[in-house]
């Protein structure tokens, strides 16, 4: 790993952005461990995030995310967080102390053709809101955490994480 990288990384982003995708090759890139969030959950939880959403509702999906985002090893990583981290000003805070907050920016349209392809993601949002509701409502949260913004809308996961790399050894103050 390059000394001039941070030692975390998160990555925020809504469903479809690819921050799982492109923080497994991030990683890799830095020589860093990999922590996906939503896995951290599910594990906590013992279940997926849509039976937790269709459980419990998305405020719980939210609750069980602040926790786990509270307390996750952060420490030579590269966080790849939920779509809905950008509401708790507390796992914000948390993640912007460890490191550069790099918000993954995916046009709408875009990011519907992703999570048509996918399964029911447990999204962290009110049923009554449409995805278009979601995304107007994290943009502007998502803009306001991000240290960085990358698109990562051409859906070349390898060339977002090498441009997130660069951007990083460029910009060692931004840690």
């Amino acid at each position: 790993m390059q000394d001039s990288l941070p030692q975390t990384i998160s990555l925020i982003g809504m469903p479809g952005a690819g921050k799982s995708t492109v923080g497994v090759l991030l990683a890799k890139l830095a020589g860093l461990d990999f922590n996906d969030t939503d896995l951290a959950i599910q594990r906590h939880a013992n279940a997926t995030l849509q039976e937790i959403v269709d459980a419990h509702g998305y405020l719980a999906l939210r609750a069980m995310e602040e926790d786990v985002l509270l307390t996750v090893p952060l420490a030579h990583s590269v966080i790849a967080t939920g779509g809905s981290v950008a509401y708790s000003p507390a796992i914000m805070q948390r993640l912007r102390a460890a490191g550069p907050v790099v918000y993954l920016q995916v046009e709408l349209a875009t990011l519907c053709q992703r999570i048509a392809a996918a399964p029911p993601r447990g999204i962290a949002s009110d049923s009554a809101h449409s995805f278009a509701d979601v995304f107007r409502e994290r943009t502007p949260l998502y803009e306001r955490y991000a240290s960085h913004t990358v698109t990562a809308e051409d859906g070349d996961p390898q060339a977002t994480a090498q441009q997130i790399l660069q951007l990083l050894t460029a910009a060692p103050s931004a840690r």
